[in-house]
């Protein structure tokens, strides 16, 4: 039986006083994780920065393009997560000499959106000792974008590669009582870790949401299908090619071999043959 799709399902609880989105995404995960070869540790916090990125843009930003970047302390190395309003989603590893992530203090956890103008609205934060990428995020939501969230994201690499990935975010809204807020940071204590849960071979959007909002009437708002995907194709090759200067796209023609160039975030490799360049150099 395959598996079913990733998707994120956004609600309301009928008294206003919750936003909940929730998320399945180990089929994206997985294939991102495949992609750049990441193993360990690194794979998981990996996995999560990709779930915690969906969650942000699915909340704050579902029309826009949002990046959220982990920078490991002592120069140990970097993850990005790149998640596009279509639901096409994709990562990079990059981590010095086959180490693991370091996540200790100082560590960091950048968050961008591209705004219709081009422009990129983005925020930092220090993950807290001894926390990770759930941790991070909500001190990110209430730092950077004032708004109190509960986070909880998670990745499982199993044997074989089997990979199961979801998360959620609940935030307060102004009209959370008080009544409300009490039941549900009891409630939440369950759900700090979610490792369990997103094993269970029937784990879902809709099982989280029940869960945690149970006895709590809400509303359904809309579901949106998510899966990992690169954007990446030879037109966008070319015009980052482009961008060299006159001195460097002769080097690169000197030889008049074809240019074989791979995508840093899928692997896939592009061979562009030196016809196709000429004409750059007549522009520079």
């Amino acid at each position: 039986m395959p598996a079913p799709p990733d998707s994120v399902l956004r609600a309301m609880t009928d008294d206003g006083a919750f936003r909940v989105i929730t998320a399945r995404t180990s089929q994206t995960v997985r294939g991102a994780i495949e992609a750049q070869g990441a193993t360990g540790n690194t794979a998981r916090t990996f996995g999560e920065l990709i779930t915690g990125a969906i969650l942000y843009r699915e909340t704050m930003a579902p029309q826009l393009r949002v990046q959220g970047v982990l920078k490991g302390s002592g120069g140990s190395g970097s993850l990005v997560a790149d998640s596009h309003p279509s639901g096409r989603t994709r990562g990079l590893v990059q981590v010095k000499g086959g180490r693991e992530l370091d996540l200790e203090q100082g560590a960091v956890i950048q968050l961008m959106r591209t705004l219709p103008s081009g422009r990129i609205a983005q925020g930092l934060v220090e993950v807290p000792n001894g926390g990770g990428i759930s941790q991070a995020l909500m001190e990110y939501m209430q730092t950077s974008e004032q708004v109190v969230s509960m986070v909880a994201v998670s990745t499982v690499v199993g044997e074989r590669g089997a990979v199961s990935a979801g998360g959620y975010m609940v935030q307060l809204l102004p009209e959370v009582g008080r009544g409300p807020l009490m039941v549900m940071t009891e409630r939440l204590r369950d759900f700090e870790t979610i490792d369990d849960r997103v094993s269970e071979r029937d784990f879902s959007p809709e099982s989280l949401l029940e869960q945690l909002l149970y006895g709590m009437p809400f509303t359904r708002l809309e579901e949106s299908a998510v899966g990992f995907e690169c954007w990446c194709d030879e037109l966008r090759v070319v015009a980052a090619i482009a961008t060299l200067s006159k001195s460097d796209l002769e080097h690169l023609l000197a030889d008049g071999e074809v240019l074989e160039i791979a995508c840093e975030y899928c692997k896939r490799e592009y061979r562009i043959p030196p016809a196709r360049l000429t004409g750059l150099l007549e522009r520079s």
